[in-house]
């Protein structure tokens, strides 16, 4: 593993988040299912993750595939390599921010994420870095939560809750404008899908789903 650049490890969000995580990845993993097998299908033998938390994406991989995970919140570390044992995923484990993968220009030919550009610190950087690494028609696969349209009661109670809601999801943003990123991004091709779940966390209800292309 390679050192955490920037990320600050905090005694009780940390490990709050692997735990919540843990627990909640079945519910929140039931809600997005068909979006993530929509855009996640017929992945490599290899693919970069950005944000793989404690695995929720590792049973959209094939048993015998390659996962280099970028993870740099070390509380996730050992209940991603136990998944990956689990669903017979080699993990190869890279303790850095996703600004920063450390990875060679266009290795890559598929990076997927989800639910992780909201926490970012610079999402724009992290794109330009996912562009960097992927191969010329190569793919980043996402899954996001976005901010509701303006003047909506969902944009409303984003804003109202947006300190506690970043403080407790490790600077979770739920009023970023990702489409709109991923737009000005510079991707060959942008196929998104907007929709809306229907769960009690009424704030992570707007998202996004899709495919960019290298």
């Amino acid at each position: 593993m390679t050192a955490t650049t920037d990320f600050e490890v905090h005694s009780a969000r940390g490990p709050f988040n692997a735990a919540f995580f843990r627990v909640m990845g079945p519910y929140i993993e039931w809600s997005v299912r068909r979006h993530k097998r929509r855009v996640f299908a017929d992945l490599p033998p290899t693919v970069v993750e950005i944000g793989s938390g404690v695995g929720a994406n590792l049973r959209h991989l094939a048993p015998g595939s390659t996962l280099v995970a970028v993870e740099p919140n070390p509380h996730m570390h050992r209940q991603l390599s136990a998944a990956a044992d689990r669903r017979g995923v080699h993990l190869d484990l890279r303790d850095r921010v996703a600004e920063h993968t450390g990875l060679p220009d266009h290795s890559v030919d598929a990076v997927i994420s989800s639910l992780v550009l909201c926490t970012v610190t610079d999402p724009a950087a992290v794109l330009a870095e996912i562009r960097r690494i992927l191969r010329p028609g190569g793919t980043y696969r996402f899954v996001e939560h976005v901010a509701a349209p303006a003047g909506t009661p969902t944009r409303a109670l984003q804003r109202a809750l947006r300190r506690p809601w970043a403080w407790t999801f490790e600077g979770c943003s739920c009023e970023r404008d990702l489409a709109g990123a991923l737009r000005d991004a510079g991707f060959a091709r942008l196929d998104v899908e907007p929709y809306r779940l229907h769960s009690p966390f009424i704030t992570f209800n707007t998202q996004i789903a899709g495919i960019a292309h290298a």
